[in-house]
């Protein structure tokens, strides 16, 4: 599957703009990683870029691990030829699947989902409302206060740096970097 061919599919199932976003920045923190573990960029950024592409069309609010998001969607992708390693991945960034997160791409896939959106969370809150003067230091203290961002979970955010073997500020680093984020 080439970039064009996962962008059309995405566009095709993800009308919301924010989650598009989303796609967007986990596709560009996976590209990140890729590099700095020697990886195909490609096929990690492909990863980002899929990994909820079916979360509207086939929301699965009560996290049946077979059907629905993200499950449903890795059906499609086998379908359309992307390798299996890439849909192993997929399928492990929800815990609910019982997939196990072995390669470091799912590692990364896992680590980098929930940071993604809380980093974006934490810029449009800032009073400068920049991409360019967001610290470590205030991501972690945002991380501590439950009422700010409440949909994303902490745990997952801890338990991807940890999985990827990580200090949670080593992880935070090259996450805001991808995005385009921060100068720490």
């Amino acid at each position: 599957m080439t970039r064009d061919e996962a962008l059309a599919l995405m566009h095709e199932y993800t009308p919301s703009d924010a989650l598009r976003k989303h796609m967007y920045a986990v596709e560009a923190a996976m590209r990140a990683y890729a590099r700095r573990f020697g990886e195909d960029e490609e096929a990690w950024g492909l990863v980002g870029l899929l990994h909820d592409f079916d979360y509207e069309r086939h929301p699965n609010a009560e996290h049946a691990p077979t059907d629905g998001h993200p499950s449903t969607g890795v059906r499609v992708l086998r379908e359309r030829g992307l390798p299996e390693a890439s849909c192993t991945a997929i399928l492990g960034h929800a815990s609910y699947t019982g997939v196990p997160r072995e390669s470091a791409m799912a590692k990364t896939l896992f680590a980098v989902d929930e940071l993604c959106g809380f980093l974006v969370a934490c810029v449009l809150v800032r009073p400068s409302r920049s991409l360019t003067d967001l610290e470590v230091t205030s991501v972690k203290k945002k991380l501590k206060d439950k009422a700010f961002a409440k949909g994303v979970n902490r745990d997952e955010v801890h338990q991807g740096a940890a999985e990827l073997g990580v200090p949670l500020d080593e992880h935070v680093r090259p996450v805001e970097r991808s995005l385009g984020l921060g100068a720490t």
